[in-house]
């Protein structure tokens, strides 16, 4: 009985002494009120040291006193506050970092554009070899899909479909051997008898973030030889944004048709805790292609019959439009607590004409 006494004090006693560990927590942002990823944090004279999160979110577990805390972060000034962190008590202390400004005899480099830092240092405090394609990059090129904008990343290859990259090769392996996941979900294959996804069904436009892992970690899902790709949308806004992006273009050498592309993006943080982002895209395209099909005659046939049999010359007219709606709602309960609700819908349709 005494033995029993003894061990229910002791559990007591730890239960109490973890309770009243002191801890600091915050946020990191840029100027302009956007959440930077993977910022450093070290606090002095304690010694410790964490990165933030993907929210821009950090948490120093187990630091009391006097300290003060120093935040850099890759093409942002490097900032230092100090803080009193009482014991048993949890204390917060944002930041905003300012772009840095670095002077050289003749160049001035006077910024870079944040997503593309943000995707640099998303790399650099990475576990596994990664790739991570900002917003700001996707639309230095005019892609139109989702696989038009992995195929420029080292490693990858894609399978075309009528000059549009529809499915994934990593580093040499086949689309069924790779994932790809939505906000870290598993998307379905569309084709059915096949792990394929059909990458030239998303709009680039409706992507804030393209992370591809070419090796992965003990929290992915181990269903992928070559690598996994991760497409995040748009989510958890720092204040009102609004945006409207249009394009069009004639398409005068092959058919007589047009191409438009509209995008469109709502996003509002309601209060401390809620908020919300509407992202909508449309898109048009005419084109085609020249298609060749022949099959070869038995070689002792080519005296009589020549080296070509059959043979089928087809042309191709193609329009295809895709729509696209995603909504998300963030709800963030605290700073260690969130619930989300994330949707996209995505639609294309495809005219053909084959002679």
């Amino acid at each position: 009985m005494k033995n029993y006494i003894l061990s229910f004090i002791t559990l007591l006693t730890v239960s109490f002494s973890i309770s009243q560990t002191s801890s600091l927590k915050g946020r990191v942002l840029d100027n302009n009120g956007f959440a930077l990823p993977g910022a450093t944090i070290q606090a002095s004279p304690s010694g410790k040291a964490v990165v933030t999160d993907f929210n821009g979110f950090y948490s120093i577990l187990s630091i009391e006193g006097e300290q003060t805390i120093k935040v850099s972060y890759i093409g942002f000034e490097t900032v230092e506050e100090s803080v009193t962190v009482e014991a048993g008590k949890t204390s917060t202390l944002d930041f905003t970092l300012d772009t840095a400004i670095s002077e050289l005899a003749e160049v001035v480099v006077s910024g870079y554009q944040s997503g593309i830092v943000k995707g640099l240092n998303k790399q650099k405090s990475d576990l596994n070899v990664t790739n991570v394609v900002s917003a700001d990059q996707i639309g230095k090129f005019p892609d139109d899909n989702v696989g038009d904008v992995l195929k420029r990343i080292a490693g990858v290859s894609m399978q075309g479909d009528q000059g549009e990259a529809r499915s994934i090769v990593m580093r040499g392996l086949g689309p069924g051997l790779n994932s790809v996941t939505l906000n870290g979900e598993r998307i379905p294959s569309a084709e059915g008898d096949n792990r394929n996804v059909q990458l030239d069904l998303i709009p680039s436009a409706m992507v804030q973030t393209i992370e591809v892992n070419k090796t992965l970690t003990p929290d992915m899902e181990a269903d992928a030889i070559g690598g996994s790709v991760n497409l995040i949308t748009r989510s958890n806004p720092s204040g009102f944004r609004a945006s409207i992006t249009a394009a069009a273009g004639g398409q005068p050498i092959r058919t007589d048709g047009y191409n438009s592309n509209f995008a469109l993006v709502i996003a509002d943080k309601v209060s401390d805790r809620f908020g919300y982002t509407l992202s909508s895209t449309i898109q048009t395209k005419d084109y085609g292609s020249d298609n060749i099909e022949f099959q070869w005659n038995d070689p002792a046939d080519w005296a009589d019959d020549g080296a070509i049999g059959e043979m089928d010359i087809r042309r191709y007219d193609v329009k295809r439009t895709r729509r696209s709606v995603s909504l998300n709602l963030d709800w963030n309960i605290n700073q260690n607590n969130q619930i989300y609700f994330k949707s996209i819908y995505n639609h294309r349709d495809d005219w053909e004409n084959r002679y």
